[in-house]
């Protein structure tokens, strides 16, 4: 690929007038061509891409192996997600191809730490509904009873960069924090965090929040079996991925009350709803509209990662890898070579 920077030529997939924002303004530093599409990337979109070496991806965009094969044949040479997760990307097909794949693992782990917990105490607090009680002039304190978090046990479900910012909020809200990943982290022990296995977790957890991938083995971790495990009672929070949780499961769940509390920022069939205005629309997705029935159910439309911080960072990262790959440099620490 030719290294000036100004004749790569990067074509966005699921843009919104966010990405062109902190994008644009990030590539005064590289000065690459980008081009905006607000559809997702998919089959029926794989033809947009024309004389590009590489095109940018998003959580809901389809890279599967057909796909990939046709942007090898449009001379793409780069994917690049800018965000932390991979599972809608055929990698083995990528390699295949000879293209190469980058991520954003990190980019402001807080931001979707603290989304947790925002989801946590509205939940609790119940802030939602006193703020439209009080717009309506009804000061009255009934069903907005809550619980202090201090003292209770937090589980949570993957410790790296998102978990572990998750654990520190949570120890400094008094919280006895128990968690579950493959390896431990020792600085997290050093703070008081406490590793055991998954099943133990489930069972003495007051709020459990999930901070794990997606992949083979933890899709729909939370299910039936599992949340039988859990607490009467027990708050599920997810701002992770959707498919970790069995949506059927959960609304059985929360019928039954086993299930006391859910925040969800993310959904499995997402793709279909968020980052979209849907207002006028008549909505197909039962699930859904089941859950938003539920008084204790509380849904954002992945929001997490949207903070000033985190788009200033993930616009830059992305950028870089962009650049670190398209020279064959050797990668930065950030550029996260998956393929």
């Amino acid at each position: 690929m030719n290294t000036t920077t100004d004749s790569i030529k990067i074509s966005f997939f699921s843009a919104k007038p966010y990405d062109r924002e902190f994008f644009s303004e990030a590539n005064t530093n590289f000065g690459f061509q980008l081009e905006f599409f607000e559809t997702h990337l998919g089959p029926h979109s794989v033809n947009i891409v024309q004389n590009k070496q590489v095109v940018c991806v998003f959580v809901n965009d389809k890279v599967t192996a057909d796909v990939v094969k046709i942007l090898a044949t449009k001379g793409v040479k780069i994917i690049a997600l800018r965000c932390a997760g991979f599972n809608n990307v055929d990698l083995a097909a990528c390699k295949e191809e000879g293209i190469k794949v980058c991520r954003v693992p990190a980019y402001s782990p807080e931001a979707v730490a603290e989304h947790a917990l925002a989801l946590i105490m509205t939940l609790n607090r119940k802030t939602n509904k006193a703020y439209n009680r009080v717009r309506e002039q009804n000061f009255s304190l009934n069903g907005l009873l809550g619980f202090n978090l201090h003292n209770k046990t937090i589980g949570i479900i993957g410790t790296g960069n998102i978990g572990h910012a998750f654990c520190k909020i949570m120890l400094g809200l008094g919280c006895k924090v128990m968690a579950f990943d493959l390896i431990a982290n020792k600085d997290l022990e050093a703070i008081g965090v406490t590793y055991h296995p998954l099943v133990e977790l489930l069972q003495n957890a007051d709020v459990i929040s999930l901070h794990c991938p997606l992949n083979e083995q933890t899709k729909h971790l939370i299910n039936a079996t599992t949340i039988a495990m859990m607490k009467k009672g027990v708050m599920i929070i997810n701002t992770s991925r959707g498919a970790l949780i069995d949506t059927h499961a959960v609304i059985v769940g929360l019928k039954k009350a086993q299930i006391g509390y859910l925040g969800i920022d993310v959904y499995e069939q997402e793709d279909k709803l968020f980052f979209k205005d849907l207002s006028s629309d008549i909505i197909q997705d039962d699930e859904i509209q089941r859950l938003m029935s539920f008084p204790n159910v509380l849904v954002t439309a992945h929001q997490a990662f949207f903070t000033k911080e985190a788009l200033t960072e993930i616009a830059h990262i992305t950028l870089n890898n962009i650049l670190e790959l398209s020279e064959l440099k050797q990668l930065s620490i950030k550029a996260a070579l998956l393929v």
